[in-house]
């Protein structure tokens, strides 16, 4: 990336050390000053302190440590499937570069990149479709048109692009805590009014019945 070894180790220590203290920071000031956080029946109505990243790793452990693997991707589970997809990843980049040797005229297939495709993707599911627009226009101006066309503005300023980008979302992030969710000023609105399927609640497991659920 033309940065010097020593320059980028010094920003990343820097950067290492002020986003630890900050990240622990926070967490010693929420547990302290906000009452019954991560408690979902204490808290009022609406409340922003629910901790649903500890309710990941808590369904986590419930899933690898409680039920195992074997009744989720093995023979007892519903999601057997899945484990192709192992060899599809293995085997994928020796196809692009079978095609690659088969067609050498097609420039395109060199550009076809199987891990960063199925490593984006695997991020998908939780983000909203705003999210990967802005990304796949922003990759592809500056990470094809820019690169081509202007390879010298692209190698002296793309990092630092990318850094501004992230400095940006981080510094709205805490714009708009502070503008919009303080004193009860948060603004209610379709995309953050939780789940609009009736049906998404319902277990897929076979023979659980739930009321208004459909049994498989």
């Amino acid at each position: 990336m033309t940065i010097p070894p020593r320059s980028m180790f010094i920003v990343q220590l820097i950067g290492t050390i002020i986003a630890g203290t900050v990240n622990i920071g926070g967490c010693v000031v929420a547990v302290i000053y906000c009452r019954n956080i991560c408690q979902d029946q204490l808290l009022p109505p609406n409340s922003p302190w629910t901790c649903p990243g500890d309710r990941v790793f808590f369904d986590a452990s419930v899933i690898w440590g409680l039920v195992g693997p074997k009744r989720i991707f093995g023979p007892l589970g519903n999601y057997q499937a899945l484990n192709w997809f192992f060899l599809i990843g293995a085997f994928g980049p020796l196809l692009v570069w079978l095609l690659h040797r088969a067609f050498p005229s097609k420039k395109w297939i060199e550009l076809i990149n199987l891990p960063v495709l199925l490593g984006a993707t695997a991020i998908m599911p939780p983000a909203t479709s705003a999210n990967f627009n802005c990304w796949v226009v922003i990759g592809t101006i500056f990470g094809y048109f820019v690169y081509r066309h202007r390879k010298t503005w692209w190698q002296r300023y793309n990092y630092v692009l990318s850094a501004a980008l992230d400095a940006g979302v981080a510094f709205m992030a805490v714009l708009l805590y502070f503008s919009l969710t303080m004193n009860g000023t948060s603004i209610s609105w379709w995309g953050a009014d939780g789940e609009h399927c009736e049906l998404a609640l319902c277990p897929t497991a076979k023979g659980i019945v739930v009321d208004g659920c459909p049994v498989f």
